[in-house]
């Protein structure tokens, strides 16, 4: 079937977006690899992802080149910001070409070949200071996820600038694990702590079409938790009081999502961000190998993940004790983790589960993500991140509860463990990818973001929309050769009771698979108009979620709202939303950037006439007020206060 050849985003939503990580967010972030700016701690100590006073994960590699002298510095998979940063720089030069980022990204790539050993192992820590220890520790080492990481950026970096000595890296370093890692004699049996390597190698086997990387891919899947005594023996061998990072090897193989075969597993567990890792490369290996036990799997999980322990802005990750899920529907929302590269990962599962079925219930994910829970992790400078995304917040329970310290209500510019600014800015812009879906005869739009593609035998779509404040989708499509195809498109979830379709100006009553409208294409014209359901929707979770029992959401389109302290009085949660409940929502061009607001006076709030503690009821009143309501991916932009996702129902 077709490629896509070129995509130019025209929606004005994602222009910005798109603009500022060319312009604000990869520049700021070099400055911080390079140590050019002054960290800017705006992070409490305690807060997730820790504070620190310099990045020198671009020193690190130096050092190893032997271009400096020093001692190495950061995380132990500190050069995964070098990497992650490279691959950000590579989508934005596909739509911005600059020629001062593109000289700095390829003299990354000279730094990285220069750092690399000759055999291609390449982890900065341990070749400055531990050299003895390379792949003794598994468990904790991050050197599979390091190597990884730069394995996706090599081949992102390749694929849109043609450098082969990214490409080249990339290779050296699949050769060296292979040799280092399988079943065959001499070689390590075992598995990475933190998994990413599966994912890298199968997007270079996709890349190269050598099929020992897909083989070593699925050797990583496939032994996951089917030796669970690896990990203690390593430990052991290497020094029981030598973690790298303390306690972690007391979390068992349940934390590491090792405890059993993959194909065995029920649920997901675990730290969220390696289990959602390994289910994106799980799935994309499954899809590759057509290994159907893998991708029922892959199903299985997809499944609990999204049914049972994700949150309704998309944020995955229930606590902050090992970065972890906890258990179905316990969904705390003033305590919850919801890491933003949790958020990225389930973007990336959803993409590989979407290649394999072309499933509606894919794209509502992936929508939910972009829209919501990823996006919050950015702020609109571009230069300031969240590491946890809550849904309810505020600034002294942050400060004053320990158990929520881990909570920052305002974003900062940099982290000790500096993993979600450049996760969220390579998933940014790299959102060209996740618009069409192609698969066997059919062309799926699964995102509904504004703009103009070419593919490689002639047929340009073009989608023009205001979305997501404006549910009208037109689409036009050229088929010059008027080649015989289907075209799809999904109808989200929060729109299945209520859409408008029209084919070529005439109004059609659509067969609906999979939350999936499907067209024939034969001319070379074809016109397409779905009008989705932008009326306010009042969301409840399952009766299960204790902690949104009696209450709701208020979601618009794709877009979940919350309330703000610098709109609202507070504290927020003495408001209560009544039976007969109408919104007013109002496109606001200066206000966070452009956003439709929800304002309502159909709420109350509760009063308190007495300062003792507790007090009979009768004594309780409430009150006609205002709200007003802003999208959740805006929070935290303006002044530092209380924000709240879900209220009370009378």
């Amino acid at each position: 079937m077709t490629k896509e050849l070129q995509t130019n985003i025209t929606s004005h939503f994602w222009q910005r977006y798109r603009n500022l990580m060319a312009n604000n967010s990869i520049p700021f972030q070099w400055d911080m690899i390079n140590d050019n700016n002054k960290v800017e701690i705006t992070n409490d100590a305690f807060a997730a992802g820790g504070s620190a006073d310099k990045s020198h994960a671009i020193a690190n590699l130096k050092i190893v080149a032997g271009q400096e002298k020093g001692h190495f510095f950061g995380m132990d998979f500190q050069d995964t910001d070098v990497y992650k940063w490279l691959e950000s720089a590579a989508y934005v030069l596909k739509y911005a070409p600059s020629e001062k980022l593109h000289k700095e990204a390829d003299s990354v790539v000279d730094l990285i070949a220069e750092a690399q050993e000759d055999g291609g192992y390449l982890s900065t820590m341990f070749q400055i200071e531990m050299p003895e220890r390379k792949f003794k520790r598994l468990q904790q080492s991050h050197e599979l996820y390091s190597m990884g990481h730069y394995i996706e950026a090599g081949v992102a970096y390749y694929e849109v600038t043609g450098n082969q000595k990214a490409l080249m890296i990339a290779e050296k370093m699949a050769k060296c694990i292979g040799n280092h890692f399988g079943l065959e004699e001499g070689k390590v049996k075992g598995i990475p702590g933190h998994p990413e390597i599966e994912l890298a190698l199968a997007r270079l086997y996709e890349a190269t079409k050598n099929k020992k990387y897909l083989a070593l891919a699925k050797y990583f899947i496939t032994q996951r938790g089917k030796d669970t005594e690896f990990f203690d023996r390593q430990n052991e061998a290497d020094g029981k009081d030598r973690n790298f990072f303390p306690g972690m090897d007391k979390f068992g193989n349940r934390y590491y999502f090792a405890d059993k075969p993959v194909t065995e597993q029920q649920d997901v567990h675990g730290h969220a961000v390696r289990v959602l890792y390994f289910c994106t490369g799980l799935a994309h290996v499954a899809r590759l190998t057509g290994d159907q036990e893998l991708m029922k799997t892959a199903h299985r999980l997809w499944n609990d993940t999204v049914k049972k322990q994700m949150y309704i802005t998309g944020n995955v990750g229930q606590t902050t004790t090992g970065e972890a899920f906890t258990y179905d529907y316990d969904l705390p929302n003033d305590s919850n983790y919801g890491e933003t590269c949790a958020s990225v990962a389930m973007v990336f599962f959803g993409k590989q589960m979407l290649a394999s079925d072309l499933n509606g219930q894919y794209g509502d994910v992936i929508e939910k993500e972009l829209f919501n829970g990823a996006l919050s992790g950015i702020a609109l400078d571009g230069m300031h991140y969240f590491y946890v995304n809550p849904l309810e917040a505020d600034p002294k329970a942050s400060k004053g509860n320990p158990g929520k310290n881990h909570i920052n209500t305002q974003r900062s510019s940099w982290f000790a463990c500096a993993c979600c600014p450049s996760n969220i800015t390579r998933l940014l812009s790299s959102v060209d990818k996740y618009l069409y879906q192609v698969k066997d005869n059919t062309i799926l739009a699964d995102q509904f973001i504004a703009n103009e593609t070419s593919f490689d035998d002639g047929i340009k779509i073009k989608l023009a929309s205001d979305y997501p404040w404006d549910g009208k989708l037109t689409f036009t499509i050229e088929n010059p050769q008027e080649k015989y195809f289907n075209f799809a498109v999904r109808i989200p979830s929060w729109s299945l009771k209520n859409y408008q379709v029209s084919f070529n100006g005439r109004e059609i009553d659509p067969i609906l698979e999979k939350q999936l409208v499907t067209f024939p294409i034969t001319g070379s014209e074809t016109q397409i108009i779905v009008n989705l359901d932008m009326r306010v929707h009042l969301m409840r979770a399952n009766n299960y979620v204790k902690d949104d029992m009696g209450k709701v959401a208020i979601q618009r389109g794709p877009v979940i709202y919350c309330a703000e302290e610098e709109d609202n009085q507070v504290p927020l949660w003495c408001y209560r939303l009544r039976n007969k409940l109408t919104f007013t929502a109002n496109y606001d061009n200066n206000l966070l950037d452009g956003v439709v607001t929800l304002d309502t006076n159909d709420v109350e709030r509760a009063n308190q006439n007495s300062e003792q503690l507790y007090y009979e009821d009768d004594s309780f009143e409430w009150t006609q007020a205002h709200l007003r309501l802003i999208p959740y991916y805006a929070w935290a932009n303006r002044s530092n206060g209380q924000m709240q996702v879900w209220f009370n129902k009378a």
